[in-house]
């Protein structure tokens, strides 16, 4: 059997890295960012309502109150988010609400917000969203 991890930190005995898969800041970071995008069009009141329940999600992370297929789809939703797949994180966040409704009622009203927002911006093309203009452009019709 493999030795203990070199880091001695207990959390990382009761929950190696393999086994959660996702450390909380890799989902909780891009989410505040996108947070922190909406904040110049989006009404303060409801910003902060979405960093509230970033916040509840948080520490229902840290506390280890979410289930390994919760962390696992939370850590997929961001990935779309981040790609601007927003019919496929919405489509995560859906199936979250149905089969672990008892795990995420509190925060995921939030995440879906945050979609909802952060969906509705004004475009800042990164290169990353042009997929689908991509041959859009005259004189661009590849064969």
């Amino acid at each position: 059997p493999p030795g203990p991890a070199p880091s001695g930190r207990p959390s990382a005995a009761a929950c190696p890295a393999e086994e959660c898969g996702v450390p909380a800041d890799a989902v909780l970071a891009p989410l505040r960012e996108a947070l922190d995008a909406c904040r110049p069009s989006v009404q303060k009141q409801v910003c902060d309502d979405i960093g509230r329940r970033l916040t509840v999600l948080e520490d229902a992370w840290a506390q280890g109150k979410l289930s390994a297929p919760v962390r696992k789809r939370m850590s997929l939703l961001v990935q779309e988010l981040q790609r601007q797949h927003w019919d496929a994180a919405d489509e995560i966040h859906r199936s979250l609400m149905v089969d672990h409704v008892n795990e995420v009622s509190q925060w995921l009203v939030g995440v879906k917000r945050l979609i909802a927002e952060t969906r509705s911006l004004p475009a800042a093309e990164p290169a990353a969203a042009t997929e689908g203009s991509a041959g859009a452009g005259p004189g661009q019709e590849d064969p």
